[in-house]
């Protein structure tokens, strides 16, 4: 227990003693509006919206098989029980249904109209869409019925390419059928950032302001930006000292950015949101 609390003081000591964190254009990572969460959402694994619509946080943990939802700074969330205890790790929102990611890839879906009950009564567990691994990113594009998926330990041996992204066509609700791959080009990803382990995505989103993928992972506590071709633009480091493990992330219409984390035996799981600012134009 002495030699944990002296690496995470050691760890927040090194963060702060940073001269500045560097942000992605428009965000200042250094200045978030902070939401703490209740204890039943300590290990806030993955969090969406319905329609980029900031009012309602939809959200899941690790543990139980349970959906959230809250407005931003509510201390109590509502939730109803959909599943029993597994390994959940994100969540989305297909038109007007929920869709909930389990670790081994099974997907969880029910109406969005359910929420209010305790147990939805239209729960629908869909196996071997997606093949076999470990996954943690999900993410659900309405305008073009696509849901994508990425693998949490699928990169290539010299670990510059990121394997294991997965699309899934949802034109029909009823009838997912994962159609495509893509994969990611990582070169000198761990070397640039001081990082000996490989890059392990935690979750994904894409930004409705600029239609940049924004990539989160929790073993490095990095954050990727992409283009819309998944080439590699940016990545930025997230500081444990503020960013204890970043496990969620999603977008609001105005492009508001907003990361979950979670908690651990000193601190609450919580919510950062980050304010966008457009960039001003180089002259």
């Amino acid at each position: 227990m002495i030699i944990a609390l002296l690496s995470i003081f050691l760890q927040a000591c090194i963060d702060s003693g940073n001269d500045k964190i560097v942000s992605p254009p428009g965000y200042q990572l250094d200045k978030p509006q902070r939401f703490k969460m209740s204890e039943n959402l300590l290990e806030i694994s993955g969090i969406a919206f319905k329609n980029n619509e900031a009012d309602t946080i939809y959200a899941v943990q690790d543990e139980d098989g349970r959906v959230f939802y809250f407005k931003p700074g509510d201390r109590k969330p509502a939730y109803t029980h959909f599943a029993k205890q597994g390994d959940y790790e994100d969540i989305g929102i297909l038109h007007n249904r929920i869709i909930v990611l389990k670790s081994n890839g099974t997907l969880f879906t029910f109406p969005i109209e359910q929420i209010k009950q305790p147990k939805p009564s239209d729960v629908q567990q869909l196996k071997g869409i997606l093949p076999k691994a470990e996954y943690e990113g999900l993410y659900i594009d309405n305008t073009t019925n696509k849901i994508y998926v990425l693998c949490k330990d699928c990169n290539t041996e010299n670990g510059s390419l990121l394997n294991g992204g997965y699309i899934i066509d949802a034109t029909d609700e009823n009838n997912l059928k994962q159609t495509s791959t893509f994969q990611i080009a990582l070169p000198k990803l761990s070397k640039k950032n001081g990082a000996d382990e490989a890059f392990h995505p935690s979750a994904l989103a894409k930004n409705p302001v600029n239609g940049l993928w924004y990539i989160l992972s929790a073993t490095n506590n990095l954050l990727l930006i992409t283009d819309a071709e998944w080439r590699a633009k940016a990545t930025y480091k997230l500081p444990h000292s503020r960013f204890t493990q970043p496990e969620g992330i999603a977008f609001d219409k105005e492009g508001n950015l907003y990361i979950s984390n979670e908690g651990d035996e000193f601190e609450n799981g919580n919510i950062l949101k980050f304010t966008y600012n457009k960039p001003a134009v180089k002259k």
